[in-house]
């Protein structure tokens, strides 16, 4: 094995030096705040000199004879030289962040209507493509009846990120196939730095967004393309990548849909300030691997493929990807907010720039991005035209029957420019095919949708826009045949998120670990032993997709344990006098004293049926010395911890002190007769697939929770009135991603002084 790599790198490099007088073939270019330069001696020195003469910087060539030089200030005459003086670049010019490119020319280029290929982007860097018109989708689904296709062009969607999405045998983690169902011609683009794409790797830096507005405006002005304008498509990354994308304004982008996305890198990766080892560092490690020049080992095993069989263009291609950015270093070292590393990569701070109408669904249990996309809803302030939905479930849920309905009718409207009546047929035949496929699940059909009943085009965008732009899916596993069916017991649609006439509910901590309606008279504390490791990491093992058992399929065997004794503290409510419709984050503030300097609380939110049964709703996260709020972003119901680390301050170990605990997004209706616990633990043993390794304190902490008069801990929800729930208890299991075990009480043990 170890030889086979040897001697595919080997390979690689002979693909990429062909010749022997190497330093002949340097080729230079001006990229976005960039310069990179390919065809040198691998290990020689090579300088950059701006426009006066003077050196910028001096760089080791690769092993594969790429070199990149970041952070260059925009201007002309810069220079790229070998050191041993064999060869010198002709003057180059360096582009600014600005989204028009300085000539529209390369928008000219010809892209093929069906198939693999390149697309070269305004630096000169080819991303690798493949075309997939809806045909297509016949080679996946045989059988399978497309909508009636238009004689010539055809509407066309963009799906982009850094997963294997140009592989030539299919997407890698892509949807095309449900747009070309749809009768939309796909064009999948694999991000530069990853697969057969040339340049190199970073999270969403400026020049990959700019990428996508050259590929948005490459595809537009193609002949094959409808209205001569793109919407994109794709969900998690694919989701996340038309955000950054759609902020540029590409000008003949005509929509986006994001499924499954971020508001923050933030609240995936540090949710509360604490490093997410389980699903976030992962995903950072398998980009880094993916970033890597492809071989046997390492790298895009599709794009390793191509070259062996001969892909010259991908094998060239490869030459800066040794120069991606150090994803792990960059996490590391910015473990803190700091705006200027942090804001270009958080969605919130830049969707205000989005101005086409957008389509977007979330989860608020999702167990990849977190439930903290909702916030997006508030700040998405530059189009009128928007829709969101939100519901329970996993990571897959965006496509739920009642939304998969919505996204359809959205990109028909806004992309096709044509009335859903005309492909609704073929969805609706498909659809069962794609949910055992998706989640597992059989029997599983799409709804009646008024939008598709209309019969022109006038009507339906009539109807559509007539829509409110919030819809919350409740109980979604419950409104089927069976339980854990992705279908929801009710919904119910606002004018605008948060949901006006939201109530700021209070429950506050009390003797014998209740919740009360006002604070307790006098005071008292209770106290448990922290351990991050007294529940195992993640409350879920097994394929974490749609295979047999997978946590996307119906009711998928979690293992939600249980507190062990003195390991936790917890509070109920009485049990409700009436049904309770909880819609938005919320806060637990607690007065904590603690014997270490430093402790990680996590805060878990549950329902306690009258059944005797109990169901997790959601969580939240907080570092003890990172407690201080944003006081400019922050509100009671939306609480945003600084994570500056200016404002770190240790925990003192004598005194109580205040400390919120954001709770994440949740839309969930309490029964009545239910009771709301919340429960104080350390971090572990309540999501399926994230986890903590790096807690503070290493060790255990004696941690206590104070109450009463002077000192009111509370959980604070954001209640909503008058919004009519089914009678009736739903199915436990049966609510996607939301585990349900029997209700065990936790007896909390009374603080010393």
């Amino acid at each position: 094995m170890r030889r086979a790599a040897v001697l595919a790198s080997f390979l690689l490099v002979a693909l990429l030096l062909p010749a022997a007088a190497s330093a002949a073939t340097l080729d230079a270019h001006g990229s976005v705040e960039q310069v990179y330069a390919t065809g040198l001696p691998p290990g020689a020195q090579v300088s950059l000199y701006d426009g006066e003469g003077r050196e910028v910087e001096t760089r080791a060539v690769d092993s594969l004879g790429g070199t990149l030089f970041r952070n260059v200030a925009p201007g002309s005459g810069y220079r790229v030289r070998l050191a041993s003086g064999e060869a010198e670049s002709p003057p180059l010019r360096v582009l600014t962040t600005q989204p028009a490119p300085p000539s529209t020319d390369i928008y000219e280029q010809s892209i093929p209507a069906s198939g693999y290929g390149y697309l070269t982007t305004r630096d000169g860097t080819q991303l690798a493509i493949d075309v997939h018109p809806p045909q297509d989708v016949t080679h996946v689904l045989p059988g399978v009846e497309l909508p009636p296709l238009p004689d010539g062009p055809t509407p066309t969607l963009i799906e982009y990120s850094g997963y294997g999405y140009a592989n030539p045998a299919g997407p890698e983690n892509g949807i095309s196939i449900l747009a070309n169902l749809m009768g939309f011609t796909v064009v999948d683009v694999n991000m530069r730095g990853t697969g057969c794409s040339g340049g190199a790797y970073d999270f969403f830096e400026p020049l990959q967004n700019l990428d996508g507005y050259d590929v948005v405006e490459t595809i537009a002005h193609q002949p094959w393309v409808a209205n001569h304008e793109v919407g994109m498509m794709g969900i998690s990354y694919g989701g996340i990548s038309q955000l950054f994308t759609a902020a540029t304004q590409p000008p003949d982008l005509a929509a986006i849909s994001p499924l499954s996305v971020i508001d923050n890198t933030q609240t995936t990766l540090y949710p509360g300030g604490i490093l997410n080892t389980g699903f976030a560092l992962e995903w950072a490690k398998e980009r880094v691997h993916d970033a890597e020049a492809a071989s046997a080992t390492a790298g895009q095993e599709w794009a390793y493929k191509r070259i062996q069989e001969g892909d010259q263009t991908c094998a060239v291609n490869q030459a800066l990807h040794p120069e991606a950015v150090d994803l792990l270093h960059k996490i590391e070292e910015n473990s803190h907010y700091k705006p200027e590393v942090a804001d270009p990569l958080s969605p919130v701070t830049f969707v205000d720039k989005i101005d086409v109408p957008t389509f977007m669904a979330c989860q608020w249990t999702d167990e990849q991005t977190g439930g903290h996309c909702p916030t997006l809803a508030e700040h998405m302030t530059g189009t009128r035209r928007k829709w969101f939905t939100f519901t329970n479930g996993t990571h897959v849920d965006s496509l739920d029957p009642a939304t998969f309905n919505r996204w359809y009718d959205f990109l028909q409207l806004y992309v096709a420019k044509r009335p859903p009546i005309l492909g609704s047929a073929a969805i609706q035949a498909a659809a069962p095919l794609i949910y055992q496929e998706a989640m597992g699940i059989s029997g599983v059909t799409l709804p009646p949708d008024p939008i598709q009943l209309q019969p022109t085009y006038d009507l339906a965008l009539a109807a559509f826009e007539n829509l409110k732009p919030v819809r919350v899916l409740f109980d979604s596993g419950a409104g089927g045949t069976s339980p854990g069916q992705p279908y929801p017991s009710f919904e119910k649609s606002f004018g605008e998120f948060p949901v006006p006439g939201t109530e700021a509910k209070a429950w506050y901590l009390a003797p014998g670990g209740s919740l009360s309606g006002a604070p307790p008279v006098g005071s008292g504390a209770d106290e448990f032993t922290w351990d991050a490791h007294a529940l195992p990491k993640t409350d879920f093992s097994g394929d974490t997709a749609a295979g047999p058992g997978g946590l996307w399929t119906a009711t998928p065997e979690y293992n939600w344990a249980q507190n062990p004794p003195g390991s936790a503290v917890s509070y109920l409510t009485p049990p409700l006098s009436a049904n309770t419709t909880v819609i938005g984050a919320g806060a637990v503030n607690a007065w904590v004293r603690s014997s270490t300097p430093d402790v990680d609380l996590q805060a878990t939110i549950s329902e306690v049926r009258p059944d005797g049964k109990e169901t997790f709703v959601q969580n939240g996260w907080v570092r003890g010395n990172e407690r201080k709020l944003d006081s400019e972003k922050s509100t009671a119901l939306e609480p945003v911890l600084s994570l500056r680390e200016a404002d770190v301050s240790p925990l003192p170990a004598d005194r109580f002190v205040p400390v919120t605990i954001p709770l994440y997004y949740e839309g969930h209706a309490y029964r009545a007769g239910s009771r709301i616990r919340v429960t104080i633990a350390a971090p572990n043993g309540t999501q399926p697939i994230w986890a903590f390794d790096q807690t503070e304190p290493e060790g255990t902490d004696r941690v206590a929770i104070a109450y009463g008069t002077s000192r009111p801990s509370s959980l604070l929800l954001p209640v909503v009135p008058g919004v009519g729930v089914p009678a009736g208890l739903p199915p436990c299991p049966g609510l996607r991603g939301e585990p349900c075990r029997p209700y065990q009480p936790l007896v909390n043990r009374v603080a010393h002084p």
